[in-house]
């Protein structure tokens, strides 16, 4: 099986690009930015399925750049979605954990109400409605929290900071499941494959790292593994001051993808000790 990747230097799709039949697209190739682009790049590549491992991810800015957002986020994976319908080919997207607003004390389940609290959020559910409009054969894969030895992400953020601090202040009241970018390409590929056989499996899915921490335990996990030694301090959220709002809660139910995709969550303690040995040699 052939398949076009839509992003090249993000950590999903670094991951994705270990396997030989993976074609990604920089954004000289497939600029997001313009959505008829993305939907021509896929009739030329003819591919058998389609991952979009691109996205806009500054959280922040994008309380101010929301229009921008809501193009990369919300009309481009609308453009990829009518194509892939119209050839009749799996589209699996990636997709957030911050459609929710993180309240009620559970996980998040797949068909729960969407409630998003930040710009990011709002225009990351706008490209999820957009794709379930489409209705072809398609995954909505939400993650959460994810890491790897590529790119920006807390673990490597931990470690640098590590090295020029002696006191370190992480929040402590926000709970999610760190998430192998590994582990989520691995799932990508294996559900694109999935729908090409069974387009019956279309639907909307979650996808996180267990067990569930709070950002203060994970950055204890990661140091604890080092030979740095900080001392932490947990802090609450507010305390951080952020532009937008973050959810408190980003645990995500993932029994469904387990059922029907055969995937379980992966145990991202295992991952950490690989990814750490991979930054130790590189």
């Amino acid at each position: 099986m052939t398949i076009l990747v839509f992003g090249k230097t993000g950590q999903v799709a670094i991951e994705l690009q270990k396997y030989a039949e993976v074609t990604a697209l920089d954004r000289s190739a497939a600029d997001l930015g313009n959505p008829a682009a993305c939907a021509a790049a896929i009739v030329a590549h003819a591919p058998r399925a389609v991952i979009n491992a691109a996205a806009y991810t500054l959280v922040d800015r994008a309380e101010e750049e929301e229009a921008l957002a809501s193009v990369i986020n919300g009309e481009a994976p609308a453009a990829m979605a009518r194509t892939c319908a119209e050839m009749d080919i799996p589209f699996v997207h990636i997709s957030t954990d911050y459609v929710f607003d993180g309240t009620g004390g559970k996980a998040s389940k797949p068909e729960d109400p969407a409630r998003p609290v930040n710009a990011y959020g709002r225009t990351k559910y706008l490209g999820e409605e957009t794709i379930r409009a489409a209705a072809g054969r398609h995954a909505i894969l939400r993650t959460s929290w994810v890491f790897s030895a590529h790119g920006s992400n807390f673990v490597k953020t931990m470690l640098r900071l590590s090295r020029t601090h002696d006191v370190l202040n992480v929040v402590e009241d926000q709970i999610g499941g760190p998430t192998p970018a590994s582990a989520i390409a691995a799932a990508c590929r294996s559900i694109a494959e999935q729908l090409a056989a069974d387009r019956g499996k279309s639907g909307t899915y979650h996808f996180s790292g267990a067990p569930d921490v709070s950002w203060y335990q994970f950055a204890s996990e990661i140091l604890s593994r080092t030979h740095s030694a900080p001392d932490l301090r947990p802090i609450p959220a507010r305390a951080y001051r952020a532009s937008a709002e973050r959810p408190p809660s980003s645990r995500l139910d993932c029994r469904t993808t387990e059922a029907t995709f055969g995937l379980p969550r992966p145990d991202w303690r295992a991952a950490l000790d690989d990814i750490l040995e991979e930054l130790e040699t590189a």
